[in-house]
């Protein structure tokens, strides 16, 4: 039997990677030896980044990236494909989370959850995916939540926006037989994600949580098992979270 090894050189995009599980899986995946290029609006930070890693050995390079304009998420898929003639993965990790009660009405942020969370991941899934079609393969790993898996008070429309993502995840890999499709589900992880919480009283319950969350490096490390699978091998569902969490 032939296994399908597929490529251990991998050019690896990543939106999101300024901070958090999006630089934690960058630093990951160049330390497997890919190619990773990171995305992300805050262009002075994928910068130092990308450096860190070219100075550790690895193969890095950056592009600003709004995840809501298309235009945006085309240009970077672009430049990677144009710098090393091929994009073997996107990760989708760019996100926001400003949770709060449905009766606060806070609108704006709704609709910037569904922006980023959903659109976004949308807009990826767009640029790339005739490049994979005509590659004959490609890796798309979309990063959920454990709140795609439950709803809890505050997370209404957050938690909305993460069981989309994993219901556009399924409906891509039914449609797929030469691309892989990924979903990683979080738990409580360090990261910024809560800075963008506006509502007091539900970012200091939120921060109350947190001794418990696990690293970002724990979740890259979960994209780099997948990402590392022979090609007829699809690991299409990740859900890792703290052991304390209940």
């Amino acid at each position: 039997m032939t296994v399908k090894t597929g490529r251990t050189d991998k050019t690896v995009l990543i939106t999101g990677a300024s901070s958090g599980i999006g630089e934690a899986t960058a630093r990951r995946l160049a330390a497997s030896g890919h190619r990773v290029v990171l995305g992300a609006r805050r262009t002075d930070r994928i910068a130092a980044i990308a450096k860190e890693i070219q100075a550790g050995g690895g193969t890095a390079g950056h592009h600003e990236l709004d995840v809501t304009s298309l235009e945006s998420m085309g240009s970077f898929v672009q430049a990677a494909h144009e710098t090393y003639g091929r994009v073997d993965v996107l990760v989708n990790n760019a996100g926001v989370m400003p949770l709060s009660m449905l009766e606060a009405l806070r609108v704006d942020e709704w609709n910037r959850m569904i922006d980023v969370n959903i659109r976004g991941v949308l807009h990826g899934i767009a640029a790339v995916l005739p490049l994979m079609r005509a590659q004959r393969a490609g890796h798309i790993v979309n990063i959920a939540s454990v709140s795609g898996l439950r709803v809890d008070p505050t997370a209404a429309v957050y938690s909305a926006t993460k069981f989309a993502v994993r219901a556009i995840s399924e409906g891509l890999r039914q449609e797929s037989r030469d691309l892989r499709v990924t979903v990683v589900s979080p738990g409580m992880t360090r990261s910024e994600l809560a800075d963008g919480i506006t509502d007091t009283d539900v970012r200091a319950a939120v921060g109350g949580l947190m001794d418990i969350a696990i690293p970002a490096a724990a979740i890259g490390e979960a994209i780099n098992y997948a990402v590392s699978q022979p090609l007829d091998v699809d690991v299409n569902e990740i859900v890792i979270r703290p052991t304390a969490q209940g």
